[in-house]
């Protein structure tokens, strides 16, 4: 180990630990009220809207919490100064996302506009490509000034089809056996499916050159999900409360080309696969009962070193820091053509901090203050690349 001044420490730290206290904690990322404080972040009884300005640095994240004290149309908006690109993600209190989006915005803003039941939020703001990033978030009500212009339709291709339901491309009935149709947004902009019996479902889109969007109604227009990016460029939406039996719509879009074909499946939801799903994609730390697999590096005392295969699903380690100081963790490419990824989560699953591109490469590279306790490290490859990944780990202590 290496003992650090508290300054040398503070400024080596990417990203401070998730608050302890935070509504949405169970996102994974730490987050300031966006009216300054809890009491001041209700956006149902605000007279204005509420504002932050999110410094987004070394592929980190920003989350804005805000609260509702009743159920309140609400928009959600993040602009970036320059050219920044942000992404943006919207969480229940309980870590359920809620929403996300790229460029609803336009100009590569991200924007949300939902009904939202009363409850605590929290928005996530990364940059698109892990740059860093200065970006305005406002939230507010649905029926005050918006931050963002909004999507320029006047330059969307017009659909073949016309966008209704009860024309849309007819993908049958669905009886918890997977349906699956191939469409293209430019003359499919809708399509439609029967549920033969109540329940929850999943729809996926996949393509990522088209850059799939999706948005799930009922028969009679009500909004049950909407979706841009969750897996890479590809999208997809859990809907997760148990629906009537009956007639629900597909509305399929391409941010990047809409003359492509796209892949859209209907299946059951199934909680557990989501689940497995998030640890997977390092989305959320696995639990420590050994139901997925972590390989044990014991107490970080010195430099460890370790070369593993790495794919595009994350690999889990776990590591014993015996007191409080900052941790180095660094995921190196073994090879030309790796890109790897990197996450920290603390032990009762809260994100410490992520990162993908350090520049001016594409190594990773995490240092944050982190007190005793246990850590989960997650790496995997970007971009569904495999390859040889050198995973370098090593603590510091504040100088006495």
């Amino acid at each position: 180990m290496i003992r650090l001044s508290a300054l040398a420490a503070l400024a080596m730290t990417a990203s401070p630990l998730a608050a302890q206290t935070s509504p949405c904690s169970g996102t994974g990322s730490d987050g300031q009220w966006i009216g300054g404080s809890e009491a001041g972040s209700d956006i149902a009884t605000l007279e204005g809207y509420a504002e932050q300005m999110a410094l987004v640095l070394g592929g980190n994240e920003y989350a804005s919490l805000f609260t509702l004290s009743e159920d309140t149309p609400t928009r959600i908006e993040a602009q970036g100064r320059g050219n920044g690109d942000p992404v943006m993600t919207l969480y229940d209190a309980e870590g359920t996302e809620v929403a996300s989006d790229d460029d609803s915005g336009g100009n590569g803003a991200a924007r949300a506009e939902l009904d939202l039941a009363a409850g605590a939020y929290c928005a996530v703001v990364r940059s698109f490509d892990d740059s860093p990033m200065t970006a305005f978030v406002r939230i507010a009500r649905t029926d005050q000034e918006p931050l963002t212009a909004g999507m320029d339709t006047t330059t969307e291709p017009e659909p073949v089809a016309e966008s209704s339901c009860d024309t849309a491309l007819d993908m049958g009935t669905f009886t918890g056996e997977p349906l699956s149709q191939d469409a293209v947004p430019a003359e499919s902009a809708w399509l439609a499916f029967d549920l033969a019996e109540p329940g929850g479902f999943t729809v996926t889109a996949r393509n990522e050159s088209a850059d799939p969007t999706l948005r799930i109604e009922s028969s009679a227009g009500a909004l049950l999900g909407e979706n841009d990016d969750y897996d890479g460029l590809n999208s997809r939406v859990d809907v997760t409360a148990s629906q009537d039996a009956g007639r629900y719509c597909v509305a399929l879009g391409a941010l990047s080309d809409t003359s492509l074909p796209i892949t859209v499946e209907v299946a059951a939801y199934d909680p557990s696969a989501a689940v497995a799903d998030l640890y997977a994609r390092g989305e959320a730390a696995p639990p420590l009962d050994g139901s997925v697999e972590i390989t044990d590096l014991g107490t970080l005392d010195g430099l460890q070193r370790l070369d593993r295969p790495i794919t595009d699903r994350a690999s889990w380690f776990s590591v014993n820091i015996p007191e409080r100081g900052v941790i180095l963790a660094e995921a190196l490419s073994i090879g030309p053509d790796g890109d790897p990824w990197l996450v920290i989560f603390d032990e009762r699953g809260r994100q410490v901090a992520q990162n993908d591109d350090t520049p001016p490469g594409t190594d990773a590279q995490i240092a944050s203050r982190i007190d005793a306790g246990t850590y989960l490290i997650g790496v995997k490859q970007v971009a569904g690349g495999t390859g040889f990944v050198r995973l370098l780990l090593e603590r510091y202590i504040p100088a006495q």
